[in-house]
């Protein structure tokens, strides 16, 4: 499968952090978990996020390279702190964030690096955390802008506590292709936009009003769903001892990407999708290796 390696280039912006455990730290952020998934999957995938200039951004750029990303578009910030989180997980290894405000990837800048970049790359993924700051959000929806027509545009939504809002959520999708959340969220853009009805009704709405070609929505242990204007895709997953659900939703979304990038059908595509999060579930952190045959095994 790695073929695929540098036929396409995508992109993860936003978030970069370390998510730091009771016990341990581990590389983090929505963009950079997709990143690593991608790229281990065969996918040239760059994170473009911002680090400050201190200890925590010189530990977290080494962490990004030692996961064989690149950190070409990796900012570094002197005005501002390294971002952070705190995670605690409940006994069924569902996370809780603190989430470090007014750090480095609060302030990435626009420049002709990532200009150059959104012209050429194939796939660019966002959510809306990084949107909380007025200059990410304006760098992030001028990447999209400039990227081409064909350029597979993922809005994962990931709305995380208070850091979000009507217009952040209704402008993404304005930008976006492809839409993934999981069913809380599903249930707050739905409130949002005075959808009523069935989740079928719902999604129907969304593709229609904001032109999308394909919702994914992640519903846990259930599986998942994907909607395409010509079929709807039911999967659930295999049964697993989860040790934490940190990333899985970003493996998730990487699997859904390279299922489209390698044109599996919506099927194939929503299974793959499941097997990948699944496995991310079974491991510590948002971003276990692969281990070897693993792609094999799930294609």
């Amino acid at each position: 499968m790695n073929q695929s390696k540098n036929i396409y280039t995508a992109v993860g912006i936003g978030e970069v952090l370390f998510d730091i455990f009771p016990s341990c730290k581990k590389l983090g952020g929505a963009p950079v978990n997709f990143a690593y998934h991608l790229n281990s999957l065969g996918i040239n995938c760059y994170p473009v996020s911002a680090v400050g200039k201190d200890k925590t951004g010189m530990e977290l750029t080494k962490t990004i390279q030692s996961n064989s990303l690149s950190t070409e578009y990796i900012q570094i910030n002197s005005g501002y702190p390294t971002g952070t989180v705190q995670v605690e997980l409940d006994d069924q290894g569902i996370p809780n964030y603190v989430i470090h405000e007014n750090v480095a990837w609060d302030n990435i800048e626009m420049n002709d690096e990532l200009l150059n970049l959104a012209w050429n790359c194939n796939v660019v993924c966002f959510g809306t955390l990084a949107q909380r700051s007025d200059l990410s959000k304006q760098t992030i929806r001028n990447f999209i802008e400039n990227s081409s027509d064909n350029c597979i545009k993922v809005f994962d939504i990931n709305l995380r506590q208070h850091y979000y809002s009507d217009e952040i959520i209704n402008n993404s999708l304005r930008l976006a292709s492809v839409l993934k959340l999981n069913n809380d969220e599903l249930s707050e853009v739905a409130s949002l936009f005075g959808y009523a009805g069935s989740s079928e009704s719902i999604l129907s709405k969304l593709m229609s009003n904001f032109g999308l070609k394909l919702i994914a929505v992640t519903q846990g242990s259930e599986g998942s769903i994907l909607v395409s204007s010509e079929k709807v895709s039911s999967m659930k997953p295999e049964t697993i001892s989860v040790l934490d659900t940190v990333g899985a939703g970003d493996a998730f979304t990487a699997g859904l990407v390279f299922g489209l990038l390698m044109n599996f059908d919506i099927d194939k595509t929503n299974r793959f999708a499941n097997q990948l999060a699944s496995y991310v579930c079974s491991k510590t952190g948002a971003n276990p290796t692969l281990e070897a045959g693993l792609l094999d095994k799930f294609k």
